[in-house]
């Protein structure tokens, strides 16, 4: 399903072109259910596919509906996979009632550089274009929850460099830099947040996920942070670790506190 039906914002900007798209995994509810949006990792620069629908399916067998965002990654740059990524969510809201899913119930998550692109989206966001020709375009950006894997926050001292390049250029600017180093951009209305991550991460420093924990903390945004104590980066469902994998078991249970997961028919 693409993003955008007519002209894609930015469409023509590089020679090497990609139209944005999602895959749903809709599940068949009894009343409006709740969805999550999966943004594969890749460094900004690919999508990876064992963080794509495997993690839709998962979320499917716990109630949950999933729509796998494949964004746009360089050669496009900031702001398209953002764009990509609030495009999405206003999409998911148009369709909400044709869907049966419930509109204040749609959340966002990511791994790595997605999990960027998610805690973006979940501090960069507004509620919509009434004005807009485009009803989509009418629909509040705003994720409900938000769920990062091993996320990229920082572009500072614990910044993934590869990351930052893609989405920024070489050398990025320093207004932008800031902007996305995201520990600086929670707000009052950044949404619930689980986030995971393994202590000795070698690609992406745990720091980047305590650095947005106590963003949040500092706003009183309700959060629930696990660090397990050793693992690669890139694990995914981390089905080769049995330790790690536990990851899943407790953001289900997390889901059930706020009230995303639903019934499904049969």
């Amino acid at each position: 399903m693409k993003l955008w039906e007519g002209n894609t914002p930015g469409y023509e900007s590089v020679d090497d072109k990609f139209e944005p798209y999602m895959t749903p995994y809709i599940l068949n509810h009894d009343e409006p259910g709740s969805a999550v949006l999966v943004l594969p990792g890749g460094g900004y620069v690919g999508r990876a596919e064992h963080e794509g629908e495997p993690i839709a399916l998962w979320l499917n067998s716990v109630g949950v509906s999933a729509f796998v965002v494949q964004y746009r990654v360089n050669p496009y740059q900031h702001p398209y996979p953002l764009m990509d990524a609030q495009r999405a969510i206003r999409l998911v809201r148009h369709h909400a009632e044709e869907w049966n899913l419930d509109q204040e119930r749609v959340g966002i998550l990511g791994f790595s550089a997605g999990g960027h692109l998610a805690a973006t989206a979940s501090t960069h966001f507004d509620d919509g274009d009434l004005e807009a020709e485009d009803p989509v375009e009418r629909q509040s950006s705003r994720p409900n929850a938000s769920i990062l894997c091993y996320p990229v926050i920082s572009f500072g001292q614990f910044g993934h460099v590869g990351s930052l390049h893609n989405l920024l250029g070489e050398p990025p600017e320093a207004e932008l830099k800031q902007a996305l180093s995201l520990e600086f951009a929670v707000k009052p209305l950044t949404p619930p947040t689980f986030l995971w991550h393994t202590a000795d991460d070698a690609a992406v420093p745990v720091e980047n996920s305590f650095l947005y924990a106590s963003a949040l903390r500092k706003l009183q945004i309700p959060f629930e942070l696990h660090v397990f104590p050793t693992g690669r980066h890139g694990l995914g469902l981390a089905e080769e670790d049995s330790v790690v994998a536990k990851w899943t078991e407790l953001c289900e249970i997390w889901l059930s506190g706020i009230g995303f997961r639903t019934v499904t028919k049969g």
